[in-house]
């Protein structure tokens, strides 16, 4: 179903003042610039140029802006008479937001590490001056928040997905044998041992890959503390599977592991659960085999075989 296309102003001034932070999205890119819809004041038509993308030299616009995105922005120059609006977007709230928690926290980035967890101590002492034509036509200084809440509320959803740590998985490659009676409930059972090294912040998993390839793997914040708890799962793996005269190797050490290296391990179990797929031995081979059995029993001779 099609998204309803819903008008409306959420300020009672028709155009936002100079140096007001707002949300757009971009409608389409011209020649000299992107055209973009005002979203808090009725999509009224605004424009960014070029020239305004970026402080870096720009090496290719689609990079920088897309049709269709919604985005923070600064607005430059408002001309209510023709109802032109200019903004940009290389200097999107450096004035108003980056400046001020340079000279309060010394560098931005120990502010954002607590506006992740309490925004609020962070944005809420923020704010700006912005100049009104008073009832009685003087120009009057007001002061307003740095940001509105929707752009709040983009700029901490941003800052949280960018700061909030990613947790990375940890992987150990290792071949598990025992050719004892009962091999295969041993190898289980040393299994669940190092499964039971694991803890909350680290789980430790075993999954096969072909007999006897199996990889262990952990996913952690602390890239130390996951190689440590592999070391450990592999040890008591290693010495539950002796104890029945098996064998564990190590083929890779337990060491941090990407996306691709996943995809590459997908890819390789894939490949082998075809491989052995099982053939039906009943099938027709389309050629006679001649059963000469065991030759015709002498029974008058003896136990002998006539040829």
């Amino acid at each position: 179903m099609a998204t309803p296309n819903l008008e409306c102003r959420m300020y009672e001034s028709k155009y936002p003042e100079v140096d007001m932070a707002v949300m757009i999205q971009v409608k389409n890119i011209a020649d000299m610039g992107a055209y973009v819809s005002l979203l808090e004041y009725n999509n009224i038509e605004g424009m960014i140029l070029f020239s305004e993308l970026s402080r870096r030299r720009i090496r290719s616009v689609s990079s920088l802006i897309k049709v269709g995105r919604i985005e923070p922005v600064m607005v430059l120059r408002v001309d209510k008479e023709k109802g032109y609006i200019d903004l940009s977007k290389r200097r999107e709230l450096y004035v108003n937001i980056g400046w001020p928690l340079y000279r309060k926290h010394c560098h931005a980035f120990e502010a954002f590490k607590v506006l992740v967890t309490d925004p609020d101590s962070v944005l809420g002492s923020l704010t700006r001056e912005i100049k009104e034509v008073g009832p009685d036509g003087q120009e009057v200084t007001k002061v307003v928040p740095a940001v509105t809440e929707e752009v709040k509320d983009a700029l901490v959803k941003n800052i949280r997905r960018r700061m909030t740590p990613q947790p990375m998985k940890i992987r150990a490659d290792i071949e598990l044998k025992c050719f004892q009676f009962d091999g295969v409930v041993h190898i289980k059972e040393a299994m669940r041992k190092a499964e039971a090294a694991g803890n909350e912040d680290c789980p430790v998993k075993i999954k096969l890959v072909a007999p006897p390839l199996y990889v262990l793997t952990t996913q952690t914040l602390d890239k130390e503390q996951g190689i440590e708890i592999l070391e450990k799962a592999i040890a008591v793996c290693t010495e539950t599977i002796e104890e029945h005269k098996g064998k564990l190797v190590i083929k890779e050490a337990p060491r941090a592991v990407s996306e691709r290296d996943d995809k590459m391990l997908t890819e390789h179990m894939a490949k082998l659960r075809m491989d052995n797929e099982e053939i039906s031995g009943d099938e027709e081979s389309g050629e006679e085999e001649e059963d000469t059995g065991m030759g015709e029993v002498d029974i008058d001779g003896g136990a002998g075989i006539i040829e």
